[in-house]
Order: C-alpha cells, then sequence, then structure tokens
C-alpha cells in the first residue's frame, strides 16, 4: 500500500512505499487536512472473553517456564475439515497463558 508522505528527496509530497525506496511525486494537487486512520477493532474468533466460561479442566502442564503449574482449562473446536482431528485449546488455570494442540 501506497502512503502519501513527504518525499525525500524533493521535500514535496509523495506516495511512497514502505517496505522498498519507491517514490511517485504528486503534483498539483494540495492536501490541506491529514486524518490519522484508527486501526480497526478485531473481534476474537473463538468467542472473546464468554469463550473460556464453563469448560472443563485436564492435567497438563503450562508451557511457560516460570509457571509450569500441572492444571488448565480446555476445550475442543473443529477448525478444519471434517476427515482432520479437532483442535485442543489450553488456558492455563494459574497465569492465563493460552496454547493450543492440534
Amino acid at each position: 500500500m501506497l502512503v502519501v508522505s513527504k518525499s525525500d528527496s524533493t521535500q514535496t509530497n509523495a506516495f511512497t512505499c514502505s517496505t522498498c525506496p519507491y517514490e511517485f511525486p504528486v503534483v498539483g494537487l494540495t492536501m490541506f487536512e491529514r486524518k490519522e486512520l484508527l486501526r480497526k477493532q478485531v473481534d476474537d474468533v473463538l468467542g472473546g472473553e464468554g469463550a473460556w466460561d464453563n469448560v472443563d479442566q485436564t492435567a497438563t502442564q503450562c508451557p511457560v517456564e516460570s509457571c509450569g503449574f500441572d492444571k488448565a482449562y480446555f476445550f475442543q473446536l473443529q477448525i478444519r475439515s471434517a476427515d482432520e482431528p479437532m483442535t485442543t485449546f489450553y488456558k492455563c488455570c494459574k497465569c492465563s497463558h493460552q496454547w493450543r494442540e492440534n
């Protein structure tokens, strides 16, 4: 995506690429107002805050080295095609670290 910014060489407005040195000078256009766009709020795909309500616990060790707690909440979800195994999502009961296991 090209963004409008000041050109390094001519000190005028130009379309510039953030990943390469490409610049396209904007000639005959005056900018009156510059707006900062806010990032869109992304919804949690797995259900947000309520995803961990009423889930079961299991005996599994937290992968966080400093925690190592031996109980975690879990739920299973079919995120691939029907012939693939279900994916198990875990959340540590102590440190709330989340991970998944295929």
